[in-house]
């Protein structure tokens, strides 16, 4: 069977936050963690056929539909969306004990901290927030500014 990263983000998030609530029941978890493998397997955003990036979501065509890897560009919010720095998020939140698989994803947030030390906003997806968090495009954000110093402590603690 396939999957998109898209749906199964979705999915992971789901089913953690129904075991944080409800507690854990066998199939739940089994659930879980084989999608979480399914990102783990492919390094957050890896094909696995082949190893290459994935240059593009399918649904936005080449690029992501804006010359960049979809992939790798940081939305806040999300909404349906996937990207590496969400893959990350997942697996600190779930409690995963870091690895050399998502050793490049880490270097990749890493990567893209300005001179100010935050992380900008990259991509904005269609949706309509009750209150705005952030300045626009290529801005810093506040929200991805946390969510990556999160995933970088959370990957220093595992090493």
């Amino acid at each position: 069977m396939r999957s998109s990263f898209n749906t199964t983000i979705c999915v992971l998030e789901a089913l953690l936050e129904h075991e944080l609530r409800v507690g854990n029941s066998p199939e739940v978890t089994a659930a879980r963690l084989r999608g979480q493998e399914y990102l783990l397997e492919r390094r957050l955003f890896r094909r696995r056929s082949t190893g290459a990036v994935i240059d593009y979501d399918k649904k936005d065509g080449p690029g992501g539909g804006r010359g960049h890897p979809a992939w790798t560009r940081f939305a806040f919010p999300t909404w349906w969306h996937y990207d590496v720095l969400r893959g990350l998020e997942y697996l600190r939140r779930a409690g995963v004990t870091p690895d050399q698989r998502v050793a490049e994803a880490i270097d990749l947030v890493a990567s893209k901290c300005d001179g100010d030390g935050r992380w900008p906003l990259e991509v904005r997806y269609p949706g309509v927030m009750p209150v705005e968090t952030d300045e626009g495009e290529g801005r810093s954000s506040r929200w991805n500014t946390l969510r990556a110093l999160r995933v970088l402590s959370w990957f220093s603690a595992g090493d």
